[in-house]
């Protein structure tokens, strides 16, 4: 069957792209010789064109804008300007903007939001046109609008435009044009079967994104669309109105109403799947995905029969979060097998992440199938594939296989020419002088971006190093350390884990009783060392102190002149929040991880999930229900490693960190119900 595209028609030439592409390099070679110092009067334009893009002022942008003429920020006010008016400028317009900005992340930054646009008014001729010239490639819709676009012109087979489109549209979990557009012409075209629909639908409301999964499910079956508000707000009932399922699409919303339903009481679900009305008329591939869903929040709960409920399903019918969370379970539990199995049943791509191979290696070893010699050879080969002092499991790995963790040799010094190149790269520039007037965000993704794609493969490792570094002198520490982790094979340590603000930070952490390593692998968990940070739910500072939190351990260590906007503060952030850490760490028995949960997550939470078996630091952390402090606690256990190899200069055991989790100790000093 043909692929018919929305309303609209790809023409462009190949020399058109080329000479288009030819011109805007052109201009990039002019523009960038032509970049001015910073003037006072032009910096002012430049935070005012900020405030008026924040409160969408068109006319304002453009009144202001020829103030910032010859400003090295003046790609970024013209993409402000030309931003706001997206939507009414004419394409000689737009073209002019992006030619006038050209070679620079906001020129991108504006092709990017244009090709959606483009997208959304179905004028595939312009797309075409500008598509190529698009070059970060990292917008997902964007990638969905070309693969339709390619199927159509014949450029790739439909068959393999569909698994693509289909990949993608799994993936995006918000409503969205592209993916959607490119998923219904090809159900249209037949390339795309409608089961993928209702995957995207399933896992929408897993994810609790209805609108998403309504979106999806109206590109078949409008009218059953509708009925998504009502399973989403009230899944029981839905189910309880349901005398039977005969009717298969019928059956594909029982289906998710089951998944709903997992969500909100996995028990209560398991008593719906199990009845005999819908154990008989649900297919094995509904039965499985529900069971998976099911199981999945029963081990987010950690409940002790979670691999019961996954044991009701067939492991090929589940998804890859089901999964990992049927492997957790089995960890939790010490049954190695559903460890084993688990891991097996996931796609190539998530069984080979890092986790993965290390859990699997540990199954392997444990169940010593098809006898201990045998087992142990697989399993040492897999921790050697992994094993680094990079990551958390690769540092495991590193144990697991009786090797110290110690800190890598530092490189060969950068030459004077490596430095220089780096304080003259144009990009790096333009985002020293945007974080210097406290634009963050714009600064941030312009650094990004030039390090990233200063090449087709990025910047070579001693580039990265060199563009570190002038973060690092800059004092400008998150660039510094993110920068520094994009090298691949020569590493410097001393970047990827700085000790700013040392005289402070040690002497705070000796005075209370606290490891300055802990300390500073908190820090660089929180905020990457940027005083100012602030976070979406208001935590402050280089150690991401609560409002709340802070006022309490103020009033706790006797700061009787408290005021809130000290917060920010460099060294009243530091005692504030070091001392808020070691009280957690004494009500937590002096465990770091638990101290580390409690610091993210809330104490509350952490006495929760301690509730159980007791279990080695490492699997107790793997099962930490939320998936931002399961990451928070591994990555600052590691970085605390990290830190005790640098500044003590001595291997290092991040296990022996780890220690064994479980309840409360009969003899511990009551819990410190306070702390808030």
């Amino acid at each position: 069957m043909t692929l018919t595209l929305p309303p609209g028609s790809p023409v462009d030439s190949p020399f058109a792209r080329t000479a288009r592409l030819g011109r805007r390099l052109i201009m990039a070679g002019l523009l960038l010789p032509a970049l001015a110092a910073s003037q006072p009067a032009a910096d002012k334009a430049v935070l005012d064109m900020r405030e008026a893009f924040r409160k969408n002022q068109s006319t304002e942008l453009t009144r202001l804008l020829p103030a910032t003429r010859g400003h090295v920020l003046e790609p970024l006010a013209r993409y402000w300007e030309m931003r706001v008016r997206l939507d009414s400028a004419s394409p000689a317009e737009i073209r002019a903007a992006l030619d006038a900005m050209a070679g620079t992340y906001w020129e991108d930054r504006l092709r990017n939001d244009w090709l959606l646009q483009l997208g959304k008014q179905r004028d595939w001729a312009r797309f075409e046109a500008e598509r190529p010239l698009f070059r970060m490639n990292d917008d997902r819709q964007v990638t969905c609008y070309t693969v339709m676009l390619d199927a159509a012109g014949s450029r790739l087979p439909p068959e393999v435009a569909a698994e693509r489109v289909r990949e993608l549209w799994l993936a995006q979990r918000d409503v969205d044009d592209g993916c959607a557009t490119a998923a219904q012409a090809l159900l249209a075209s037949g390339h795309l079967k409608d089961t993928v629909v209702w995957q995207r639908a399933r896992l929408m409301m897993e994810v609790n994104r209805p609108a998403a999964a309504r979106q999806a499910l109206a590109l078949i079956d409008p009218d059953r669309a509708a009925q998504l508000e009502a399973i989403a707000d009230n899944p029981a009932r839905y189910l309880d109105d349901k005398i039977t399922a005969i009717r298969p699409r019928t059956k594909e919303l029982v289906t998710l109403a089951l998944v709903r339903l997992a969500a909100q009481d996995p028990n209560a679900a398991a008593a719906e799947l199990d009845s005999l009305k819908w154990r008989s008329q649900l297919s094995a591939e509904e039965r499985g995905w529900a069971w998976g869903a099911i199981g999945r929040r029963a081990a987010q709960r950690l409940q002790d029969d979670a691999l019961t409920f996954y044991a009701r399903g067939e492991l090929q019918h589940m998804t890859d979060e089901h999964l990992a969370w049927m492997a957790r379970a089995g960890l939790r539990a010490g049954r190695w097998a559903a460890v084993r199995d688990a891991i097996y049943a996931m796609s190539p791509a998530q069984r080979g992440q890092t986790a993965w191979v290390y859990w699997r290696a540990r199954a392997i070893e444990a169940l010593a199938e098809p006898d201990a010699t045998v087992a142990r050879a697989q399993s040492r080969a897999l921790l050697e594939s992994i094993a680094a002092p990079d990551s958390f499991h690769g540092m495991l790995a590193l144990e697991a296989l009786g090797l110290p963790i110690t800190a890598p040799a530092a490189p060969e010094p950068l030459t004077a020419e490596e430095r220089r190149a780096a304080a003259q790269d144009a990009g790096l520039r333009r985002a020293l002088a945007a974080l210097r007037l406290g634009l963050r965000g714009e600064g941030v993704r312009e650094w990004n971006y030039q390090v990233a794609l200063h090449s087709p493969g990025g910047m070579g490792d001693r580039e990265l190093l060199a563009a570190a570094e002038l973060a690092c002198r800059e004092q400008i520490w998150d660039r510094c350390i993110n920068t520094s982790l994009r090298t691949r094979e020569v590493i410097d340590q001393t970047q990827r884990f700085p000790t700013p603000y040392r005289e402070q930070v040690v002497a705070r952490a000796q005075e209370i009783g606290l490891d300055p390593a802990y300390v500073y692998g908190l820090i660089r968990q929180e905020s990457r060392f940027v005083t100012d940070a602030r976070s979406h739910v208001g935590a402050s500072g280089l150690m991401q102190v609560m409002p709340a939190t802070a006022r309490w351990t103020a009033r706790k260590i006797g700061l009787t002149d408290w005021r809130p906007q000290q917060i920010t503060e460099r060294d009243t952030n530091i005692q504030i929040g070091t001392a808020y850490l070691k009280f957690a760490l004494d009500d937590f028995e002096g465990s770091l991880p638990l101290a580390a949960a409690a610091y993210n997550a809330g104490p509350s939470r952490a006495r929760q999930w301690r509730n159980g078996p007791v279990l080695p630091g490492e699997i107790w952390a793997e099962n930490i229900p939320f998936e931002e402090t399961r990451d928070y606690v591994q990555r600052v256990l590691a970085n605390t490693t990290q830190y005790a190899a640098l500044l003590s200069g001595q291997p290092q055991s991040l296990r022996a960190r780890l220690g064994q989790v479980g309840p409360r100790s009969a003899t511990a000093a009551a819990v410190n119900t306070e702390l808030p």
